[in-house]
């Protein structure tokens, strides 16, 4: 399975409940990582992570229930003498106290020569995660997105990484481009390509096609395993009725020039996968979909909750052609 963010996190969490969890393998998007305060940070790892252990905040979609942010408030204090430019004090990407721990583990494992691979691992075991967290790959990458220019900056263009477009402005800016920094060195993850070549079906996440599914194909050698399974490859569609559920897919899809709807994802994903699951708010669209390429099937795929994405799941597996 192709994975990043929380509506990755929320179908995995019902895919384990239909299939046994060790015959499921996760590859996880990692360009959205990030070192603050002396920490690598995971995003959509740790998402996943704290998902299947059950112990997400189901508000948010993303950090721990029940997290306290007293470092945070205490770190406030630094950001008025911090010098300008310095993230020593940066408190708008926040971290919980108790999430701390994980980065603090993380951290101290990569310092001792463990790659991020092991400590994934190390990390889902502690959470008690039955299936296999695999990063898309142990080498750096970098999401990095180009702003729009406006008349109000004269007309220049600016870049800013994942983090800085994603929750310092709150992807409330335009963008022009997104390229993945380092993608074209990196090499998979360890067990990436095996998983994709012996898998029964290979199922893409209702995640952003374009940051964080597009890291993913950005790895070389994944585009073309998937290519090679085409066949079995059937991904959820993240827009429903034109729209993303959460977060900035629609927005980016129009502002790279793509269509957002399921015909656009239809488009980006027909030259390596076969089936796309649309929502029934889309059933209109389904000849569309299978005009740019791929065989639709039409079912409900808004996860309310553990029951929804159950059933998505199953819809998943058992509706789609093998």
């Amino acid at each position: 399975m192709l994975a990043g963010g929380v509506g990755a996190a929320r179908y995995l969490a019902g895919l384990v409940q239909v299939v046994d969890p060790s015959e499921v393998t996760a590859v996880v998007n990692t360009a959205d990582d990030v070192w603050l305060h002396g920490l690598r940070v995971c995003p959509d790892l740790d998402t996943v992570t704290y998902t299947l252990g059950g112990a997400v905040d189901g508000d948010r979609g993303w950090g721990l229930v029940d997290e306290t942010w007293a470092t945070m408030a205490a770190l406030a204090r630094y950001e008025q003498v911090a010098p300008p430019g310095s993230p020593a004090g940066l408190t708008w990407f926040r971290l919980g106290d108790r999430d701390l721990a994980t980065h603090l583990y993380r951290t101290a494992r990569l310092e001792e020569g463990a790659d991020l691979a092991e400590v994934t691992a190390e990390v889902a075991e502690a959470w008690g995660v039955r299936c296999r967290l695999v990063p898309m790959t142990t080498d750096t990458v970098e999401t990095r997105l180009t702003l729009a220019p406006t008349s109000a900056d004269g007309g220049a263009t600016a870049e800013l990484g994942f983090q800085e477009y994603f929750v310092q402005h709150r992807h409330s800016v335009a963008v022009s481009a997104v390229r993945f920094v380092g993608a074209e060195l990196a090499r998979p993850g360890p067990g990436v390509l095996e998983a994709i070549a012996e898998a029964e079906r290979v199922v893409v996440a209702p995640s952003n096609p374009i940051v964080s599914i597009g890291p993913i194909l950005a790895v070389p050698g994944v585009a073309e395993a998937l290519t090679a399974r085409r066949a079995h490859v059937v991904a959820v569609s993240p827009i429903v009725a034109g729209a993303a559920l959460r977060g900035p897919a629609d927005r980016l899809l129009t502002e790279l020039g793509h269509d957002a709807s399921v015909v656009g994802v239809a488009r980006l994903y027909a030259p390596w996968a076969a089936t796309l699951v649309v929502d029934e708010a889309d059933a209109g669209r389904a000849g569309e979909v299978e005009a740019a390429g791929m065989c639709c099937v039409v079912g409900p795929t808004v996860m309310h909750g553990p029951v929804e994405a159950a059933a998505l799941a199953e819809l998943t597996l058992q509706r789609a052609p093998a």
